[in-house]
């Protein structure tokens, strides 16, 4: 008797869970995605990195939050920049093009002071159109505070 309801059971398991996993991928494929459902939606995104592809990906990853038509015209960016990750923020540096697309869409880019002081780097070095904030981890507390997201790609 043992031996013939093992079988009986793992065939009776096993279509149970084909149905579950069934229900599941038609529950995923229905999914689009959140509703949004305020007027404004803000979002603070913090670059403490050097590394090309990390600052690469930060700035890519708000160009498509930018271009989530869910969000279109109703999200407001703040990048705010401290510690390794000044370097795209620098003259000399390659991202000048791509930060400059996102102010136009109007992102604030933000550097701390406390990192140019550290560094010694002046504000000549850094591109025209950058904003500056005493302390880039004290803007990423205020903004949080104020019901900002922040955003650490």
């Amino acid at each position: 008797m043992k031996k013939i309801c093992l079988p009986i059971f793992l065939f009776v398991a096993c279509i149970a869970f084909t149905k579950k996993i069934n229900a599941q991928q038609a529950d995923t494929a229905a999914y689009t995605g959140a509703v949004p459902t305020k007027a404004l939606y803000l979002a603070a995104y913090q670059l403490d990195n050097g590394d090309s592809a990390k600052i690469r990906g930060t700035l890519h990853n708000i160009a498509n939050a930018l271009g989530d038509i869910r969000l279109a015209g109703k999200l407001k960016v703040e990048l705010v920049v401290h510690g390794e990750g000044v370097k795209a923020l620098m003259k000399d540096g390659i991202f000048e093009q791509d930060l400059l697309a996102l102010k136009k869409k109007g992102v604030i880019i933000a550097e701390c002071l406390n990192t140019m002081r550290a560094r010694n780097i002046t504000k000549e070095q850094l591109y025209d159109f950058v904003s500056f904030v005493p302390s880039g981890n004290g803007e990423l507390i205020i903004l949080a505070q104020q019901g900002w997201s922040v955003i650490h790609p």
